[in-house]
């Protein structure tokens, strides 16, 4: 049945609909925290216009590698806004206020990431767009949300911050050792997870009730929500959580060991017969009976879990990966190599579902990139487009969206309201663009 419904899903995706259509974004965010979650839904298939101050627009544009521009284009931003519009919009003037409120009263959503305060006022807050939009449903997010001790301090936040504000830095450490910041933007890419849940139900509501509301997200908060355990163990114990490293303290033996080869596998044996074949693999049989190690619990007491993962760490460097994960499939426990991101990318199994993909844009040409994590064999997510320059669909909005003639496109133009791109990396074109390629507008006429 399984292998039936997903039978040529990449093939036909194209051409089925999308979960979201019919419903429109607008946002105003930077970064990553807030396009993250607008990115979510255009992969859905909403309509999302992304509204930046021009010339210089988002400054999430500025996030690249080592200072590795792909065809101009900052790699760390452009897997979170793809498939969405570009409307290069100086919300500072009146003209773009009155522009964004025009969108603003044809609109589903709105996300904002900005500091407290500021969209209320540029005259397009919560409170000034239900006004004309009874119905919208508008989130706003940052660091340490819209009240509160630090909201009153207007202190900045990013990803770094929130990891280092929440305990998540610290914990994520090993014993002994500085705190450690995930390389990767955890907090940024959780909260925008999670504000879009809250979107969705939003939707839902107002599907039913036809009512709309207000949306406040803690970047903070959302990443202490992962913590799951941490706070109701201090809580009753009145303990602690102390940093462990990769080690799991609620189940042993799972922590990442070195092998013979100077590779590492991860391994987990917390069942009964699960830890009885790594205590076979490892020729200690005894082990399974031995009164420290005969149940989980028991495992996990502190002096019994630090004895039997230094028996297992002296064991797997003897072994070469091959041999540990061969053993593993032999007696029953859990062994996988810990993949580099090369390994990642260049593994047959994502290949072949489609997750690491080549996405053919108009504008950037071919690229590898990884597809949305979930499948839905009806409404199938998909990429259509990447990251485009600052304003680069001014005209096909003003148009289309709003039907606005030459001579008001000209005007918001002189005025200010309208701008597009500085002709910097990260903001204009690639420098092979023809001027056509890529344009709404452009393969409307053709």
């Amino acid at each position: 049945m399984s292998e039936e419904t997903w039978k040529n899903y990449k093939e036909n995706k194209h051409s089925k609909p999308s979960p979201l259509r019919g419903i429109r974004v607008l946002e105003v965010c930077t970064l990553l925290l807030g396009p993250s979650g607008p990115g979510f839904l255009a992969k859905l298939g909403a309509e999302v216009i992304k509204c930046e101050i021009p010339p210089m627009g988002d400054t999430g544009r500025d996030l690249v590698p080592f200072g590795y521009f792909y065809k101009g284009q900052p790699p760390v931003t452009m897997h979170v806004n793809t498939n969405k519009y570009w409307l290069g919009l100086d919300l500072h003037k009146n003209e773009a206020q009155e522009v964004f409120l025009e969108l603003a009263a044809r609109s589903d959503v709105i996300e904002e990431n900005l500091r407290p305060g500021v969209m209320e006022n540029w005259n397009i807050g919560y409170r000034q767009i239900k006004e004309i939009n009874p119905g919208i449903i508008y989130i706003s997010k940052n660091g340490f949300g819209q009240w509160g001790q630090y909201a009153k301090e207007n202190r900045p936040s990013n990803d770094g911050a929130s990891q280092a504000f929440s305990g998540y830095a610290w914990l994520s450490s090993f014993p002994g050792r500085p705190p450690l910041k995930s390389r990767l933007y955890v907090c940024d890419n959780y909260g925008a997870l999670m504000g879009e849940v809250a979107v969705l139900a939003a939707l839902n509501y107002r599907q039913r009730t036809g009512k709309g509301q207000f949306i406040e997200l803690s970047q903070s908060e959302n990443i202490m929500r992962a913590m799951s355990w941490v706070w109701p163990y201090q809580q009753i114990t009145r303990k602690v959580a102390m940093p462990a490293g990769n080690r799991d303290v609620s189940v042993c033996p799972a922590d990442t060991f070195r092998c013979a080869d100077n590779t590492f596998a991860a391994i987990a044996a917390p069942a009964p017969e699960e830890f009885r074949g790594l205590c076979t693999a490892m020729g200690r049989p005894e082990l399974a009976d031995d009164p420290r190690f005969i149940d989980h619990l028991a495992r996990l007491q502190e002096e019994n879990a630090t004895e039997i993962l230094k028996i297992i760490a002296d064991w797997a460097r003897t072994k070469t990966l091959e041999e540990i994960e061969g053993l593993a499939e032999k007696h029953g426990f859990a062994a996988s190599r810990i993949y580099t991101t090369k390994d990642v990318v260049e593994d047959k199994h994502f290949r072949e579902r489609g997750f690491m993909t080549e996405v053919d844009d108009p504008l950037l040409g071919q690229y590898r990139e990884y597809e949305f994590p979930v499948m839905m064999s009806r409404t199938p997510p998909k990429t259509k487009w990447t990251m485009r320059p600052v304003g680069f669909d001014n005209e096909y909005i003003m148009v289309r969206h709003l039907g606005k003639n030459e001579d008001e496109i000209k005007h918001l133009y002189e005025c200010g309201a309208l701008g597009k791109w500085a002709d910097v990396e990260g903001r204009r074109p690639p420098p092979d663009w023809d001027g056509r390629a890529g344009l709404i507008m452009a393969r409307d006429s053709d």
